[in-house]
């Protein structure tokens, strides 16, 4: 948050924290069933968001006045959902469910991220090259979510491949996203990784100047 432009750090600080609160239903859930219908009614509340009022939920009404102005509809954000649902089953996750909470997840979280950071001018990633940033970066970061070793390594694996597609050079209104990128890099090769260590802090001051 503190390489974005103040403006934008209200909705990006609550979309993070929706997809957070969407993780937590995943976590917390013992029984797919009522995981599933958990995150369906997140699902249906954030659609809602495009034709009524908020409900009385903190979150929601957060997104609803710091993100919906942005350009972001409910049913953009309500899509992060799918991603959580393919880990909702609660046994170890095989390489077709990595693939999928990958995609389903990291591709309308960047999207929406960079449409609230605005307009990049020259330079934007092509849509399909913010897609593979926002799989490889959600890959990378599963990789050190997950309790099975070998699942973590199978979604540290996917995340080093996704990420050859994602771009090298981002323009300066999206590099908060390109700095999240050149950490996932890094994380797809390593087995631990130590948040706000020296090395990771000295990494994105480096990409917040020279957008690499």
């Amino acid at each position: 948050m503190a390489y974005a432009p103040p403006a934008a750090r209200p909705a990006l600080t609550a979309l993070w924290a929706l997809d957070e609160r969407l993780g937590t239903v995943v976590a917390t859930t013992h029984e797919a069933m009522i995981g599933r219908i958990r995150l369906a009614w997140w699902r249906e509340a954030l659609e809602r968001l495009d034709t009524a009022d908020p409900p009385a939920e903190p979150l929601l009404a957060s997104v609803a006045a710091t993100i919906l102005p942005r350009g972001v509809t409910g049913v953009d954000l309500a899509a992060i959902e799918g991603g959580w649902a393919a880990l909702v089953d609660g046994a170890v996750p095989d390489a077709a469910a990595i693939a999928a909470h990958g995609a389903e997840r990291g591709a309308p979280l960047f999207a929406a991220a960079a449409a609230i950071l605005g307009d990049p001018g020259a330079g934007a990633p092509e849509a399909a090259a913010l897609r593979a940033a926002g799989t490889g970066w959600v890959l990378a970061d599963l990789g050190h979510r997950l309790r099975d070793p070998a699942a973590r390594a199978e979604a540290r694996r996917q995340a080093a491949a996704v990420l050859a597609a994602a771009p090298h050079r981002w323009p300066k209104a999206w590099r908060p996203l390109g700095a999240l990128v050149a950490l996932a890099r890094s994380d797809a090769s390593i087995e631990t990784r130590a948040q706000g260590a020296p090395r990771r802090m000295a990494r994105m001051a480096w990409h917040g100047l020279t957008g690499r």
